[in-house]
């Protein structure tokens, strides 16, 4: 007879097949009920397709005008992604300059903060003043709303080292530079990772009311445009679809931003860990 000890500690991969397949099928169930609902209240309740379109008027509205969202939606894409890196760039280098001293934290930290609690609406006129290009002034907006999350997460990543382990390191001889590459870096990864995924959900919406605050239209505007351009005239599938294609890009963002923290994260932080009990 088979005792408990014989059993496999970890679970069969059938198991994790029907995991992944609950993981995936779960949310695509409720979209879908959703959807049907949705098609079946425009059906039934007789709504005109000008105040709410149903599902079939959006599908159609993505494809026919798939030739003026495509290109605003690269608009939107690329500035948000240039904003997240700047962000990134910026609030890691700021915040390695900030633990560096308790006067340098105090004297510096809560300029970050003043920028962060004034809405970005706000300061929109100044920077498309001040700002070469609109372009230029969206970047500038999007990167100022996604630097503090990081800028903050990264901060007390840093500061939240072992201080036995800082001891340690100070013990042995270790300089400043090789504690900090060595040491505090590695221990804030879990902290740098939130704030990347909270810093690709606000850059795109950054880009969004910056562009709305803006006002900017043309060839090279983003979505935000073709949002009031659709409302303006009416063609409510196309607002629809323009809303689509920033939720997909929303949810693709968070996606690679959450894959990015499981690859750095999953062999080594209780985080990403799976429990074995």
């Amino acid at each position: 007879m088979r005792s408990e000890s014989d059993a496999p500690p970890f679970p069969a991969a059938g198991a994790r097949r029907r995991d992944l397949a609950l993981r995936i099928c779960t949310p695509l169930l409720v979209i879908v009920s959703l959807i049907l609902i949705w098609s079946a209240y425009v059906k039934l309740s007789g709504i005109p397709p000008y105040i709410l379109p149903g599902p079939a008027a959006v599908a159609n509205a993505f494809v026919t005008d798939w030739g003026t969202l495509a290109p605003a939606l690269w608009v939107t894409t690329k500035i948000t992604l240039m904003s997240l890196m700047l962000a990134l760039v910026g609030g890691v280098g700021f915040a390695i300059f900030l633990v560096q001293s308790r006067w340098i934290e105090l004297a510096f930290y809560p300029l970050a903060v003043i920028l962060q609690v004034t809405p970005i609406v706000a300061i929109s006129p100044l920077i498309l003043i001040y700002a070469p290009s609109t372009q230029v002034a969206l970047l500038i907006c999007a990167f100022l709303v996604a630097f503090f999350p990081i800028l903050s997460n990264m901060v007390q990543g840093l500061k939240s080292v072992d201080h036995n382990l800082i001891n340690l390191f100070e013990l042995y001889g270790a300089s400043r530079w090789q504690t900090l590459f060595f040491l505090k870096l590695p221990a804030a990864q879990p902290y740098f990772m939130t704030g990347l995924r909270i810093g690709g959900g606000l850059a795109l919406i950054a880009a969004v009311v910056a562009e709305f605050a803006a006002g900017s239209a043309g060839a090279g505007s983003g979505l935000a445009f073709r949002l009031l351009e659709a409302q303006y005239r009416l063609n409510i599938p196309r607002l629809f679809a323009a809303l689509l294609m920033l939720s997909l890009l929303g949810v693709a963002i968070f996606a690679v931003t959450s894959f990015i923290s499981w690859l750095a994260l999953h062999r080594w932080h209780e985080s990403s860990l799976k429990r074995e009990n």
